[in-house]
């Protein structure tokens, strides 16, 4: 007769299953008991501890940290610290890893850092794009309580509403998190500055803004015309022949959530910034903390206007881009 490794297990309730993973990750990681031998304990069979432990990791139960100070991403991590006042977070990444791959490899430790830095009765901020869209899949999942996400900077354009872009990212959020989701459906730039004001004036439209000045936590990436994986306000239909030049004369550089920064991190005259729908550098550097997500070499120019703007407390970079913007 077959035992009780073996045999068909019955069915569990959410809750049931949390404990008992939670109860797998302590004997495997903190006891140091081999998967058989948990197995055994729990008297389920060794592929089930497996899975347990593997949902450990999935739920946020468990954080696997490396600590390697003497190693080159550390040493990258304090010489940012030291030269732009920001919290760095390396990603290695070598030069034969593509550069989806690379993005894909800093989406995760961005997730991984969201999970740890958004808890409950907090607010988080979240601007739309590749960047972002590629962290949404790589977020852990944690139940939270009078949590808000709400959406940065409007996603429409002369081509489409952005509501599918902007809500399938918003809504991984609030899924992972339980967290209420907000909306900002109102276009990335207006045609004319006047309709941005009166509709700034909007009673609907200054709810969400208030939602953002009450922000904990700002999670953006840094728009770059120059991108190996475009960065979508210049590929997706949102500015046009005449933005471009304009863009080109006021020398910007890069955009953090559709607002423009020079390489010295100034922006209040760019012109193009007067119609955009993203909060203000100014209004951007009073959130807590503002995670900052970017890979890629091609936008090093970016990242360092982004960081002369101050827009950025913590900086999620592959170690490539790091390097060279520390070689100057």
């Amino acid at each position: 007769m077959a035992g009780p490794i073996d045999a068909p297990e019955a069915p569990r309730s959410a809750e049931s299953r949390l404990q008992q993973a939670l109860t797998a990750a302590r004997l495997y990681y903190v006891q140091g008991l081999t998967m058989e031998s948990i197995a055994r304990e729990l008297r389920v069979s060794r592929s089930s501890v497996s899975r347990l432990i593997q949902h450990a990791r999935d739920v946020g139960l468990v954080e696997i940290r490396v600590h390697a100070p003497h190693e080159h991403g550390a040493s990258l991590e304090h010489e940012i610290r030291s030269r732009f006042h920001v919290t760095a977070h390396v990603v290695p990444a070598g030069a034969g890893v593509s550069e989806v791959d690379r993005l894909e490899r800093v989406a995760m430790t961005a997730g991984r850092l969201v999970g740890e830095f958004f808890d409950s009765n907090m607010s988080l901020g979240v601007a739309w794009g590749s960047t972002i869209a590629a962290v949404s899949r790589h977020l852990p999942t944690r139940d939270t309580h009078g949590t808000t996400v709400v959406q940065l900077n409007g996603a429409g354009n002369t081509l489409t509403s952005g509501v599918g872009l902007a809500s399938e990212i918003l809504e991984r959020f609030g899924t992972a998190f339980g967290a209420d989701v907000q909306q900002f459906p109102v276009p990335a730039f207006f045609d004319d500055p006047r309709t941005k004001e009166a509709m700034w004036r909007e009673r609907s439209t200054r709810r969400v803004l208030r939602i953002q000045d009450r922000l904990d936590i700002a999670l953006f990436g840094l728009g770059s015309p120059l991108a190996a994986v475009p960065s979508r306000v210049y590929v997706g239909g949102y500015l046009e022949r005449a933005d471009y030049q304009s863009l080109r004369e006021d020398r910007a550089v890069g955009d953090v959530s559709t607002v423009f920064f020079r390489a010295d991190g100034t922006s209040e005259d760019i012109a193009l910034n007067a119609r955009g729908t993203g909060p203000a550098i100014n209004r951007l550097r009073r959130i807590p903390r503002r995670i900052c997500v970017v890979s890629g070499l091609p936008k090093l120019p970016a990242v360092r206007g982004a960081l002369a703007a101050g827009v950025a407390t913590d900086l999620v970079i592959d170690e490539a881009l790091a390097q060279a913007l520390v070689a100057d």
